[in-house]
């Protein structure tokens, strides 16, 4: 079946993944404030990462899990090939003027996660791991609930997803040694990035409601994932 808007939606998720992963890369932001007493210091990605959950809610409730599988996939395999094309440009010999106004480690230093392939490998792995429970709790509770009470899915799949996601992207980072991300500031960042993610899916509730209705009836469709293999491997189906 061809879909109006899948693609689209599929486009603004894999572009939020490549963003966010070269945010998070480039800068750890700290607004000065703490929660009881634990600083709320965060990696700049997570500043945009949150929306790719709610793509995922999107999908994954008007599509169904294997068109969220899919999509899923897709950011893998693109969040590899711009690791892989950032390592490549910085092994490729800089140009004179760009060597004394920039320089290899002003390279290094803001793309070094992301180039080196450590950045990447926390964030796949986070995502993968994070994505697919999300996308595969909230069609569960989709079933169980008959399809009411969508904030109820939207805000459950999310902490389950958010929290695997958080604890695995700031855990791999620090034992990777992405700049930035050290075993220090490791509680601080799980807290900081967990509450924010969570934070914004429930203000976006709103959003989200309006986008999953009109999207509903401009595509004619509502899946239930009665019948579905949830097997995130399974790319065929």
């Amino acid at each position: 079946m061809r879909y109006l808007y899948f693609d689209r939606i599929m486009a603004l998720f894999v572009t939020v993944l490549l963003v966010s992963n070269i945010a998070s890369s480039a800068k750890i932001v700290d607004w000065g404030v703490s929660f009881f007493g634990l600083p709320l210091a965060f990696d700049a990605g997570t500043i945009l990462f949150p929306v790719s959950y709610i793509f995922g809610d999107v999908l994954t409730e008007v599509y169904g899990y294997r068109y969220g599988r899919r999509v899923i996939w897709t950011g893998f395999a693109c969040s590899v090939l711009m690791s892989l094309t950032l390592w490549l440009v910085g092994r490729l010999p800089g140009e004179a003027y760009w060597q004394a106004n920039v320089g290899q480690a002003q390279y290094d230093a803001v793309l070094g996660g992301v180039s080196s392939g450590a950045i990447v490998v926390a964030s796949l792995v986070a995502y993968w791991g994070g994505e697919f429970s999300n996308s595969y709790v909230l069609a569960k509770m989709k079933i169980l609930t008959a399809g009411r009470w969508l904030w109820m899915r939207t805000i459950g799949s999310t902490l389950v997803g958010q929290g695997l996601d958080t604890i695995l992207f700031v855990s791999l980072a620090v034992l990777l040694g992405v700049p930035g991300f050290v075993p220090e500031i490791w509680l601080t960042l799980v807290v900081s990035n967990y509450l924010f993610k969570c934070a914004v899916e429930a203000l976006m509730t709103p959003a989200t409601y309006l986008t999953v209705n009109r999207l509903k009836k401009v595509e004619n469709e509502d899946f239930f994932d009665h019948h579905t293999n949830f097997n995130p491997f399974k790319l065929s189906e």
